[in-house]
């Protein structure tokens, strides 16, 4: 009589859950970085590629988080970008280095 035996898969069983998708679009609309993002779902950063690499909604997931945190971090910058609202005096450092960060090309410090 031969039996047969089950195979079953190798290594831990994932803790990817789809719902994670929302959850992460919503931590980029308020300018979490990816590794703020694991560390928030109790997962490092490697695992979240793993998954990214997995799940095509996953992918979708970090794409969009990363157009909104980018999205947050710019609407910061151009909030705080005026000193003094009263004599529209520009925070010099500030709009220097988003510039250079934008338009490299013209921009750009030379050293």
């Amino acid at each position: 009589m031969t039996e047969t035996t089950e195979k079953r898969p190798v290594g831990r069983p994932t803790l990817y859950d789809p719902k994670y998708c929302e959850e992460v679009i919503a931590l980029g609309k308020i300018g979490k970085s990816v590794e703020a993002i694991g560390a928030i779902l109790g997962v490092g950063t490697k695992t979240l590629y793993n998954w990214r690499d997995q799940h095509e909604e996953f992918l979708h997931a970090l794409d969009m988080a990363k157009e909104f945190e980018l999205q947050w971090w710019e609407d910061i910058a151009q909030t705080h970008m005026i000193e003094n609202k009263e004599s529209d005096k520009i925070n010099a450092s500030i709009w220097s280095r988003s510039m250079a960060a934008r338009f490299p090309k013209k921009y750009r410090e030379q050293v």
